[in-house]
């Protein structure tokens, strides 16, 4: 029994009264908020709240200490629905009552012309939020929350209740409030006035909607293009992956170490890295259409451009994505099952299409949602090998940075690819339905899982081992130019690139980072170090909501965390600057912003994968531990969270290797302080200075490799109570059945 019901609603209270007094209230520019302390309680720009209320005139700030007022008055009663009513409305009053103003009120004083118009100017006008406001303002969010529960939401829950309002309001402001201010582009004249038949006019074009393809022509329009491609993507991605994960968990035990390794290779590799390492094979001067032309006469073409060439990078680039996806569902699948369907005289390979196969089936859709939403908002491959088949990502793209900026046509562009997006993500949801998957129940299960067919085998490495091989070949080639003078004219050997980007020296004050890319280095690695952890742990949170609680507007609140995936990365750091350039959120220039690309960029793997690993665990395991009394956050945490390892490795992975490798959400985010990996070496491509930018790229890959091993050290593996024999034991034994 909780003996301090209220502990929860008197801290949120105390936490926000205490920021009012003890945080600066706006942010100073070029300085951090600990620096700032030392004026809270001084009439200028670090003052608190109360300060800045009373003594400088911003009378708006005192509906927040209202609302925490009321909350105050809410703890001093019994749980119930009369403290519910008052912690909702104190809640609502503060937070409300800040957001408004935050919005309504910038640094010029109405950032409305209307309310300017109504109201005239203002004496006072305020910055962007600082550690103060945002204290208060997520106190008031939570309190606002815990109403709800008292009122008898969310089942009286007050930790789910604040967590699906607390992620709802994250996912309001970080995805649905900056996308949406880019989206709105598409309705806006040129004259900045709206109109709906602006954005018809935009959308349903030749261009986008063509079918040019069927007359002959040599593709069709950029929508069909990109729907086309996502397909074939999104399906092989699936194959590919899964067929890796079968293999890495239940193949040959020799081959499992090597197999994880490599599979998730190009993950940690900055994208342009693959597409130069398809063109030295497969270009017009590479070396498969050299060997064409010298042992059977067919000149060199440039066939490898278009869709072959953005369909082969695509599935190098995402298939790792499907893999870390399937590995944790295969691990997930109990022996029970299937040695069950081989004592009712099932041989293997009848257990593996009936028992096996569809209990895959969320990390098949997951893993299928996954790689179409990569393919169709990735522009880097297609600006790479893409040659003249053109997608919606890269139209974007140019329509962003060419000479001729056009925002109402990114806009119109990113509308069609949300539209895809959201029809891929309701067909999943139809798929799987209401359909029951659970194979991890808290009974014992010590069976040894069952190897795979013969068939089944002979298939994944006819298909998992090639794609491996080819995977090391591409690398090979891609990584030769970083240790070679000059790749195509010098081939002799040289650490000059290296040098040049990471050399150390001793000067008269000690040792001196003397490489020109120790800089760019030392940022990445410190901003994906803290957005990984945060990100993982935010889309495991939110998979465990939508999994394990029902709630009103479940649906939006599930496509809210997967929008982020939809709209192209080059989009959605546009959208940032449009949004956070301007109070209440003053984040253009500053590592804060582009932490928050990373994390809610990369949030949907986590999603999906946690979701997918929720399926497969028993309900009665979270009873169990309810009915032991043990408290939400408990049973999360202590039972739940265990058995969710490959999910976690898969998001803190994943996060931690995109944020070191994206290019095209941050490329506007980025300025000279905060200069990343990627930035740097697409600057030295620019510059043709292939050698030092190769370098570069191997010592992201090594770096990434430890980050990866130190990753699975650190979170394990999880503990299933399952026997493990050599793949060829288990084989024999299975057969004697």
């Amino acid at each position: 029994m909780v003996k301090r019901p209220n502990g929860a609603v008197w801290a949120c209270t105390a936490a926000g009264l205490l920021a009012y007094l003890l945080l600066p209230w706006y942010a100073i520019q070029d300085t951090s908020w600990y620096q700032a302390l030392p004026g809270i309680f001084s009439e200028g720009d670090a003052a608190n709240g109360l300060l800045q209320a009373l003594a400088q005139h911003r009378p708006w700030l005192l509906l927040g200490l209202a609302g925490l007022a009321l909350c105050a008055v809410g703890a001093l009663q019994a749980p119930g629905r009369g403290q519910g009513r008052c912690l909702l409305a104190g809640g609502l009053l503060g937070a409300l009552g800040l957001a408004v103003s935050g919005f309504t009120i910038g640094a010029r004083g109405w950032s409305v012309a209307a309310l300017n118009t109504a109201f005239g100017e203002l004496a006072t006008n305020q910055f962007g939020i600082g550690a103060g406001g945002f204290v208060a303002l997520t106190m008031l969010v939570l309190l606002a929350a815990f109403g709800l529960a008292r009122l008898g939401f969310f089942r009286g829950d007050l930790f789910v209740s604040g967590a699906v309002v607390g992620c709802g309001v994250l996912l309001a402001l970080f995805i649905a409030y900056p996308v949406g201010k880019a989206l709105a582009g598409a309705f806006l004249t040129e004259d900045g006035g709206w109109s709906l038949m602006a954005f018809f006019e935009r959308v349903f074009t030749e261009r986008i909607w063509g079918l040019g393809c069927l007359a002959g022509a040599t593709s069709c329009g950029v929508a069909w293009n990109t729907l086309l491609l996502a397909l074939l993507t999104a399906t092989g991605t699936t194959v590919l992956g899964t067929m890796i994960a079968l293999m890495a968990e239940r193949g040959s035990s020799r081959l499992q170490g090597p197999l994880r390794v490599i599979a998730l290779l190009p993950i940690i590799t900055p994208p342009f890295v693959v597409g130069l390492g398809l063109i030295l094979l497969f270009g017009r001067a590479g070396v498969v259409n050299q060997l064409l032309e010298s042992w059977f006469g067919i000149a060199p073409t440039r066939w490898f451009y278009g869709l072959p060439g953005i369909l082969t990078a695509q599935l190098f680039a995402f298939t790792p994505i499907a893999f870390m996806i399937m590995r944790g569902v295969v691990q997930g699948i109990a022996p029970s099952l299937e040695e069950a369907a081989q004592m009712l005289r099932a041989d293997r390979r009848r257990a593996f299409f009936t028992v096996t196969l569809p209990l895959l089936k969320p990390g098949l859709a997951n893993a299928f949602l996954v790689g179409f939403i990569e393919s169709i908002a990735d522009f880097g491959n297609p600006v790479v090998v893409g040659g003249q088949y053109s997608v919606l990502s890269t139209d974007i793209f140019f329509a962003i940075v060419g000479a001729q900026y056009d925002a109402g046509r990114a806009a119109s562009l990113a509308w069609v690819l949300t539209l895809f997006a959201l029809a891929v993500f309701a067909l999943q949801r139809g798929v799987l339905g209401k359909q029951n998957y659970t194979t991890v129940s808290g009974k014992g299960d010590a069976g040894i899982a069952m190897p795979l067919p013969d068939g089944v085998r002979r298939a994944c490495q006819g298909v998992a081992l090639p794609w491996i091989a080819f995977t090391v070949v591409v690398y090979l080639f891609a990584f030769a130019g970083g240790f070679v003078q000059t790749w195509g004219r010098d081939y002799t050997p040289t650490l000059k690139h290296f040098h040049t980007a990471f050399a150390l020296e001793w000067g008269q004050f000690g040792l001196v980072w003397a490489g020109t890319a120790w800089n760019s280095l030392i940022t990445t690695v410190k901003l994906a170090g803290i957005s990984a952890p945060i990100t993982a742990a935010l889309g495991l949170l939110i998979a465990w909501l939508l999994a394990r609680n029902e709630f009103k507007g479940q649906g939006a609140f599930e496509f809210a965390a997967l929008l982020a995936f939809a709209i192209p990365g080059t989009v959605l750091g546009v959208s940032y600057i449009l949004a956070f350039n301007v109070p209440p959120l003053e984040l253009t220039g500053t590592g804060l912003v582009i932490i928050l690309c990373f994390m809610f960029r990369n949030l949907p793997v986590g999603v999906r994968a946690g979701t997918a690993a929720f399926k497969q665990l028993d309900r009665s395991l979270d009873e169990a531990s309810l009915m032991l009394r043990a408290s939400t956050a408990q049973t999360l945490f202590r039972v739940v969270l265990p058995l969710l390892k490959p999910a976690l490795v898969a998001a803190l992975v994943y996060s931690f290797v995109r944020a070191m490798t994206t290019v095209s959400a941050v490329i506007f985010l980025v300025t000279a302080e905060n200069e990343l990996a990627t930035t740097y070496i697409i600057g030295r491509v620019g510059n043709g200075d292939y050698g030092v930018a190769l370098a570069y790229c191997t010592v992201l890959i090594v770096l990434m490799s430890l980050a990866i091993a130190l990753i699975q050290l650190l979170v394990g593996e999880r503990k299933l109570g399952r026997r493990k024999t050599p793949a060829h034991q288990g084989h024999h034994k299975m057969e004697a059945v």
